[in-house]
Order: C-alpha cells, then structure tokens, then sequence
C-alpha cells in the first residue's frame, strides 16, 4: 500500500472517512485485544468480527460483554448480542457500538486468513520490540550507578593531660584533672534550630516596651472617670441659680 501525507485539514479528513474503500474501512474496525490475548498471540490491536467477544469499555453500557452479531463497515459500527432498548411502540432493537470503545476478550478463529494475519503481525512487530529492548539495554548502561555518599562526622580529639604530661597528671589531684579536661574538650555546637529560638528571644527583649497609658483602653478608662467627677455644665447652673433668687428677696422683705 502507498504511504499518504497526512491531512490536517478536518473537512478532507471527513470527505476520506466517508468515501474510504472496503479494505481501509475494515482497518478502521479494529479495537484492542485484552492483556491476555496480547501475551498469548503478540497482537495488540485486531479488526472486528462477527463471532468475537467483546466488552464495552466507555459509554452507557460499560462492562456489558456479549458476542459480534453483525458488523457494519458503511456507518463503522458494530452490533452485540443482547445489547436491545425498547422502542415506544413496544419493540426491540440492538444498540450500535463503535469499535474503539470495546476490547475483544475472545477471537473467533474459524477463518484461516485471519490465523494468516495473526501470524503476519506478530513477525513484522518481532524487529520493532528488539529495537525497543536494546534502546533499553543502551540507557541502562549510560547511566551511572547512584552512589549513596554517607556524610561522616570526624571529631578530632585533644590529647588529655595525661597522655600530654603523665607526670603533672600525677602531680595534680583529681578536681583539677577534671577542670583541665573541660576547658580542653570542645563547645557543643548549637542546632540551627536552637539558634534561630535564641534569635528571635533577644530580637523581642530588644523592642521597646508599650507605654500602658497610652493604650486606647486607658485612655477610655482615663475618660470615664473623669466624667464621673465633674459634673455636667448645665446641672452646675440650675442648682446655682435658686440659691442667688432666695438671697435677692431677703433683703427687700426686711427694707419693707
């Protein structure tokens, strides 16, 4: 068969699909075969029959398995055994599936050519799956093996008085054999996570203090109390006034 560009264009690729011969209508028809029929024949992918068994992958009916009644090549569709709906009228009739959504779970081999066509897929994928194992094999050994480096802390270690002097160590009582090994033995370091806790403890002695008077809830409390001491403007006034009419009128009743 002659090797054809590729068409991007939808409207062609539409025209092709509708006006495709016989023998390229039937590759069309084909659908994967399961895991087990692929390990046992070499064949990932097989045109449809009738006689095959297969199951419904995606759809409304998926998990429905049942056996090819009829294949139509014209409109690329194929037909189940048991998979009917009811009409409105009152009868039934098969519900047509396209051959992408099944996968055939069992061949029906009673035709010689298609044990042919078996046989003559399997030889043509055998160079394509030598390839893909050598391809393999080659990034395998490009590859280096991941060395795990294990990161090991060496401490280097004073000499003691005792090895540096055996004879002051014996001079020396055992208090100040004590003190001479801690200030020769090493600080321990701090973790960083220590480190950052006394970062943060110096960084808030370090901020200045809040004045606790100048919080607005002191300042609220400032005010109450202000205004409980001094009295209203208006209320001063009209307990003052009575008292100045009362010692108006004295005067003038003792003049009478």
């Amino acid at each position: 068969m002659q090797e054809t560009k590729r068409i991007k264009n939808p409207k062609k690729q539409r025209k092709r699909l509708f006006n495709a011969p016989a023998h390229i209508r039937h590759k069309l028809m084909a659908a994967p075969l399961s895991s087990e029929l692929t390990a046992s024949r070499g064949v990932k992918t097989l045109p449809v029959r009738k006689g095959d068994t297969v199951r419904i992958q995606r759809g409304d009916n998926k998990g429905f398995e049942g056996k090819v009644s009829r294949v139509d090549l014209s409109n690329y569709r194929i037909y189940l055994e048991g998979l009917t709906r009811e009409k409105v009228d009152g009868t039934n009739i098969f519900i047509s599936v396209h051959p992408s959504k099944v996968q055939i779970r069992n061949l029906n081999l009673d035709d010689k050519c298609r044990k042919e066509i078996i046989d003559r897929k399997k030889e043509a994928a055998k160079p394509e799956r030598e390839e893909k194992a050598k391809a393999k094999t080659a990034k395998k050994a490009q590859k280096p093996e991941a060395k795990v480096e294990e990161v090991k802390e060496e401490t280097l270690e004073a000499p003691t008085v005792e090895e540096a002097a055996p004879e002051v160590a014996e001079e020396q009582t055992p208090e100040e054999v004590a003190e001479a090994k801690a200030e020769q033995a090493p600080a321990a370091k701090k973790p960083a996570a220590k480190k950052l806790a006394a970062k943060k403890e110096a960084a808030k002695k370090e901020v200045a203090p809040i004045d606790e008077e100048k919080t607005p809830a002191k300042k609220a409390a400032k005010r109450t109390a202000a205004s409980k001491k001094a009295p209203a403007k208006g209320t001063a006034e009209k307990k003052a006034a009575p008292k100045s009419r009362a010692k108006s009128k004295i005067p003038e009743e003792g003049g009478q």
